[in-house]
């Protein structure tokens, strides 16, 4: 007898348990999050258009859409644009006459150094070239790239001098990447493939942000 209402308590327990689980899970605390609270991207949209917002499902969406020509040659040109930033940080360790300077040189190096590994890992998976064909002075015109004479003109500087050449001409390099991103944006069909788009917010983010750091170091600097 004993042994059997053990089995009997334990038959309603294990009941009185099942029943308690089944009723929690329809309680508000577990109730599905609905997708539009998920995280959201912004895309800047064309000069006189609205932006456009994408969800977390719409990204999904677009995992598997192909790239595009513009989207091989918005790659292809960032890593020139990519390799003379470098060139122009590697002076910063000797030249600099600012702290600041050096510190914002040091994240940029290292920013760029891993997006143009990045970069071209991305074409070599789509057996894409990394570099860009007929890369020459029209190119790096319009991706505002310092000229060769900029270039000497940094390198023969020195401390505050060097500083002000620096960001003026960092500032003007940045500003040729958002060209960049803007043309890209507004190439019909560019910009779809998950990888390409990520990219190109960021490098709008990230430029934007460091302008304006830029900026307020030579407001700094000139007085």
């Amino acid at each position: 007898m004993m042994t059997n209402d053990i089995r009997n308590i334990s038959t309603l327990a294990l009941a009185a348990f099942l029943v308690g689980c089944s009723g929690s899970s329809s309680s508000p605390a577990s109730a599905p999050i609905p997708a539009e609270d998920g995280p959201r991207i912004v895309q800047p949209g064309a000069p006189g258009q609205s932006s456009r917002t994408f969800s977390a499902d719409e990204l999904a969406q677009v995992e598997g859409v192909s790239y595009t020509d513009a989207d091989v040659r918005f790659m292809q040109g960032m890593i020139p644009h990519h390799r003379q930033a470098l060139d122009m940080t590697a002076l910063v360790r000797q030249h600099a006459g600012s702290e600041a300077v050096r510190q914002m040189a040091l994240r940029m190096e290292i920013s760029q150094r891993d997006e143009i590994a990045m970069i071209s890992s991305w074409l070599r998976e789509r057996g894409e070239s990394i570099e860009m064909p007929g890369m020459g002075t029209m190119q790096h015109s319009m991706m505002r790239m310092l000229t060769p004479e900029q270039m000497r003109e940094l390198s023969n500087s020195r401390g505050t001098e060097f500083d002000r050449l620096f960001l003026e001409g960092m500032i003007q390099h940045h500003l040729g990447a958002l060209d960049m991103v803007t043309q890209l944006f507004n190439t019909s069909g560019a910009a779809q493939e998950s990888t390409v788009f990520k990219f190109a917010e960021d490098v709008d983010a990230d430029q934007l942000m460091e302008i304006e750091r830029m900026q307020a170091i030579l407001d700094q600097i000139g007085r």
